[in-house]
């Protein structure tokens, strides 16, 4: 664990000068501006002025060739009045000027309606964004029809707000679980504490000094493994030529006695999977997957961990760890990668091997994610789960 936390601290980047925070100061009363709705319908209706008095233009321009001269019948017993030109252009002007006072008023009635229904999307769109933002995240817009912009943006801002109460609960429970591990070593050091306090004479000190230095050094751990969590989604690794291979052997090495007196047996196939990434993460990485597989094994013993590295197809490497156990379920196995949850619930592990904190897979979940890499957990046919990891190539 320290030395996860030297490789990830010695790479942290310098502090960089922050600006004020703003984020709980009230914003500055906006100055108050025409609806969205009175813009398009003041818009529409300006089109359509521009139109009509472009096209009545044309209707003048043409009349203006008219002849200008007294035109007469050609019986000259029939009246030969008929309009001139000036007359005519007279009444072509008076009957423009009431057709545009038509239009303006059909523009802006047609506009009204007709921006109401284009930004009814965006209003149920912004219920939703109030809604959120006063903490319902349950609410979503759903809007039917064919695809355009509006349901796109719906669509969008609805698999926004599913990421946002996913991320908000994971937050809750992290928070909820933290809480639960780092009280329990305090709760158990002060039971011990106030029974010696209580009955001085009887204690076994030595036996007592032991068991507060195992849940001091639990609440340690846990404290670290939380540290460690926030520095890789905060800090900058340094990345270069590694092998999964050697980091997969080297793990291996590190948990042989643990599996031997759990009875598992281990196996491996280190086939070279060449990656650029931190070796001493890495090499977290299958640690972790390799102890996860130890502790949440067969009950009785007898089970079996294996583990693979190589090359996949598309030439990125991968590294897999699977282990016997109980039937798993596949909803169940989504939520591994959460801090503090544990294959066989919060209770401690049995058989002899080390309790684990829940922080396991969370750390190789994040490490991974460093490493723009892939974490992939489903359950093996046979029981048991299926860890594998797959990293870009050597670069």
């Amino acid at each position: 664990m320290n030395a996860v936390n030297n490789a990830v601290n010695t790479t942290r980047t310098p502090h960089s000068p922050r600006t004020t925070s703003t984020a709980g100061a009230t914003a500055a009363p906006r100055p108050r501006r025409l609806s969205a709705r009175l813009r398009l319908t003041l818009s529409y209706a300006l089109f359509a002025v521009v139109a009509g008095a472009l096209a009545l233009a044309v209707i003048y321009v043409a009349m203006y060739k008219i002849p200008n001269y007294p035109l007469t019948a050609s019986n000259p017993r029939d009246d030969p009045y008929a309009p001139t030109r000036d007359e005519i252009m007279n009444q072509v002007v008076r009957y423009s000027g009431l057709a545009l006072l038509a239009v303006t008023a059909i523009g802006l009635a047609g506009g009204w309606i007709i921006a109401g229904r284009v930004l009814r999307p965006l209003q149920e769109i912004t219920r939703a964004a109030d809604r959120a933002a006063a903490g319902s995240l349950e609410h979503r817009i759903g809007l039917t029809g064919r695809r355009d912009e509006f349901t796109d943006l719906s669509d969008t801002f609805d698999h926004m707000l599913g990421r946002i109460q996913e991320s908000f609960e994971a937050q809750r429970r992290f928070a909820a679980n933290a809480s639960h591990e780092l009280r329990t070593p305090l709760s158990v050091s002060r039971t011990m504490l106030d029974v010696a306090v209580a009955d001085p004479s009887g204690q076994d000190y030595g036996r007592l000094v032991s068991r507060l230095s195992e849940t001091n050094r639990r609440g340690i751990e846990i404290v670290e493994a939380l540290l460690q969590l926030s520095a890789l989604n905060r800090t900058e690794l340094t990345l270069e030529p590694a092998d999964l291979a050697d980091t997969a052997t080297e793990a291996l090495g590190l948990i042989r006695e643990e599996a031997a007196e759990l009875g598992i047996t281990v196996s491996a196939e280190a086939l070279p999977a060449p990656v650029t990434g931190n070796a001493v993460l890495l090499r977290q990485v299958a640690l972790n997957l390799l102890q996860n597989g130890l502790r949440h094994n067969l009950p009785t013993g007898g089970g079996t961990v294996t583990l693979t590295t190589g090359t996949a197809p598309s030439g990125r490497s991968t590294l897999t760890v699977t282990n016997t156990g109980e039937q798993l379920r596949p909803e169940a196995v989504a939520t591994y990668a959460e801090p503090f949850l544990r294959g066989r619930g919060r209770l401690a592990a049995t058989g002899g091997s080390a309790r684990g904190h829940g922080l396991g897979l969370a750390i190789v979940a994040d490490i991974v994610d460093a490493h723009d890499g892939t974490l992939d957990l489903h359950p093996a046919p046979g029981g048991g789960l299926t860890a594998s990891i797959t990293l870009p190539e050597l670069r």
